[in-house]
């Protein structure tokens, strides 16, 4: 966990923040504010004063950075349609601060190298005040430096294994205990005793299945297996086979991208069944679904914090501008709503520090709350997490997600998992 600033540049920050709403008002670009450093912390480092964020005109960049390309394409494309539906939505109701919103999109291309060499270009080459997107826990390890070192921010749309808070990124997905523990719990409460893993091979698999290898321990769960795929692999045969002789009473299943259509595939083929060895996936949304095919996963479970079926006016409102931007068979799901949200937090971020300048907004972050279609939002300032509400769904034969079981009320981040004694010492490596 972090503190966004040590309390002796608590001053200056805020003299930071209300120098930058009056030249900011004035059409000053962010690379002019500037201030006399305070103790140890200088005020580029404060302000990110070497930024070259344009805010004197009509309109201020802002980067999205998804995979259009590779085998994440599956999954992120129709987050980077969410981003653009959010920004045309913020533009036609008069913009952020009076500005309209210019987006530079990029193409992540499923590498993580290739996320960071955007993130840079982004930030240094097209002066964007704020970047939206990745999906891998790969690609967020592989920008977080950039984002530190520019002192520039990321919104980072997807669940993810916990266990990281940085100054310069907002979680808008959930945190460990908002979904991969409403998971566990729930295979739980159905008398799950056994259980067997599978994952693509890296940061997030690895370190949420530790998450859950811990919480099994404490909570009478035998793992009778725990096996790793590359992303994109698509022989999943001898991995089945394992999984069907190993007397697991149910799956977790952390595979991403279209792997998970290779796996299903395998499953179904073996003569496995949701009745008899459920799988619960934390990866696999509507969109997937579809690519996967509805025959291959109907019944099977999911974790999550939206869906398209959520029943509010908020959610119905998105779903039908979703539908009528991108067409009437379009789904909607959650990395793509947490995106939509992200958006609308960072403009009222920005609209409550009356500045695009990143210290401002880190310091304005704390209880911004947004009435988004999983339900209202709060952002936790001393973190960078949002307080979300947990679903456990089931997929029907209509290729949607219903939810079966839903947490009492949201629940606050606790991305390093300090409440829970069963997860001390865990780390991500």
């Amino acid at each position: 966990m972090f503190a966004l600033l040590e309390k002796k540049s608590i001053v200056a920050v805020l003299s930071l923040a209300a120098l930058a709403l009056s030249l900011t008002a004035c059409g000053a670009s962010v690379d002019e504010i500037s201030a006399e450093p305070t103790g140890d912390t200088s005020a580029a480092d404060i302000a990110g004063a070497a930024s070259c964020v344009d805010t004197s005109g009509s309109s201020v960049k802002i980067g999205f950075v998804n995979s259009l390309s590779g085998t994440m394409a599956i999954s992120e494309k129709t987050v980077s349609n969410s981003l653009t539906m959010a920004a045309e939505e913020i533009n036609a109701a008069g913009g952020v601060l009076g500005k309209q919103l210019e987006i530079v999109q990029e193409d992540g291309a499923s590498e993580p190298t290739i996320f960071a060499e955007k993130a840079e270009k982004l930030i240094s080459s097209d002066c964007v005040a704020a970047v939206f997107g990745g999906w891998t826990s790969a690609s967020r390890k592989a920008m977080l430096p950039v984002f530190e070192e520019k002192k520039s921010l990321l919104f980072y749309p997807v669940q993810y294994e916990g266990l990281e808070a940085s100054p310069n990124i907002f979680y808008t997905g959930a945190t460990t205990n908002q979904q991969i523990l409403p998971g566990m719990d729930y295979l739980k409460s159905i008398g799950v005793t056994k259980l067997f893993l599978v994952g693509s091979d890296y940061v997030f698999p690895r370190t949420a299945n530790k998450e859950i290898v811990a919480y099994s321990g404490a909570n009478g769960i035998e793992i009778v297996g725990e096996e790793y795929a590359p992303l994109g692999h698509t022989d999943f045969a001898t991995i089945v086979n394992k999984l069907k002789s190993s007397g697991a009473d149910a799956v977790f299943n952390t595979l991403n991208g279209d792997s998970n259509v290779a796996f299903f595939k395998e499953y179904n083929n073996a003569g496995l069944k949701a009745a008899d060895m459920p799988v619960i996936s934390v990866s696999i949304a509507e969109e997937e679904v579809g690519g996967i095919g509805v025959e291959n996963i109907v019944g099977q479970l999911t974790a999550w914090n939206y869906y398209q079926t959520v029943e509010s006016a908020d959610n119905e409102k998105f779903v039908a501008a979703f539908k009528a931007k991108y067409g009437a068979s379009s789904v909607t799901s959650d990395p793509m709503e947490a995106a939509y949200t992200s958006l609308y937090l960072w403009k009222l971020m920005v609209e409550k520090a009356g500045s695009f300048e990143v210290a401002a907004i880190q310091a304005a972050a704390d209880g911004v709350e947004f009435n988004a279609p999983e339900g209202k939002v709060v952002v936790n300032g001393e973190n960078h997490h949002i307080a979300k509400t947990a679903y456990i769904g089931e997929i029907r034969e209509d290729g949607l997600i219903y939810a079966i079981w839903t947490s009492d009320g949201a629940i606050e981040p606790d991305p390093f998992l300090t409440n829970y004694p069963w997860a001390a010492g865990l780390t991500e490596s």
